[in-house]
C-alpha cells in the first residue's frame, strides 16, 4: 500500500465515526506535502488549504514571535479564518498572503465537503493541533530534498531554504515534536 492509499484509508476510517474530517499534512520542504494533499483531495473529493496562504504579516513579524518554533506562521488568523468555520461546517473566505508583496492580496473561498485538507510546513503548529482529526508527517531523505529544490527553486531559491527555511523547519519540528504527533508518518 503506497503512502496515498495509507492515508485515504486512514481518513475513511475516520469519516464512518465523523460527519467531518480535518487533516494536516504537514513536514519537510520539497516532501511532496502540496502533491500529495491534491491528489488525496482528488480522491476523497475534499478541500485543501495551504498554510502557505497564512504567513506572518511585517507588522507581526516581532523578534519574540519569530524566536518562537513556527513563529513565523499566522496561526491566530488561521484558527479564526479557517478552523472554526471548518469546525461549524460553514461556507468561509479567507484571505491569501502574498510573499511577493508582504500582503493579503487576495481571498479563496471554501464550501463545505466532509474532508478539509490543510497542507504545509507549520499545519501542526501546537496551537493548532487539537483541531484534528488526523496528522500526516512527511518526510524525503536530504540529498532528494536538495534536488526537487534545485528543480522547483533554481540555484538561489534553493539556496535560501538550505539557509534559511529548511534550520527554521528542523527547529520547529524538533520543538514542537511534529513527527511524533501525527499518526501517520511516510
Amino acid at each position: 500500500m503506497n503512502k496515498i492509499e495509507r492515508a485515504e484509508k486512514a481518513i475513511r476510517r475516520i469519516l464512518k465515526n465523523k460527519e467531518r474530517v480535518i487533516v494536516a499534512v504537514d513536514g519537510r520542504c520539497a516532501a511532496g506535502k502540496t502533491t500529495f494533499a491534491l491528489e488525496l483531495a482528488r480522491r476523497l473529493e475534499a478541500n485543501v488549504i495551504a498554510m502557505d496562504d497564512f504567513f506572518l504579516p511585517p507588522t507581526l513579524r516581532t523578534e519574540k514571535r519569530l524566536a518562537q518554533p513556527g513563529g513565523n506562521v499566522h496561526h491566530e488568523r488561521f484558527m479564526q479564518e479557517v478552523l472554526a468555520p471548518l469546525a461549524a461546517g460553514t461556507a468561509f473566505s479567507y484571505g491569501v498572503f502574498d510573499c511577493g508583496v508582504m500582503d493579503i492580496t487576495g481571498k479563496k473561498r471554501v464550501e463545505p465537503k466532509p474532508v478539509a485538507i490543510i497542507e504545509g510546513s507549520y499545519s501542526m503548529h501546537p496551537a493548532l493541533r487539537s483541531a484534528y482529526d488526523l496528522g500526516i508527517f512527511l518526510t524525503v531523505e536530504p540529498e532528494e530534498q536538495k534536488r526537487r529544490l534545485l528543480a522547483r527553486e533554481g540555484e538561489a531559491g534553493a539556496a535560501a531554504f538550505l539557509e534559511k527555511w529548511i534550520p527554521l523547519e528542523e527547529r520547529y519540528f524538533a520543538a514542537c515534536a511534529v513527527a511524533e504527533s501525527c499518526a501517520l508518518r511516510l
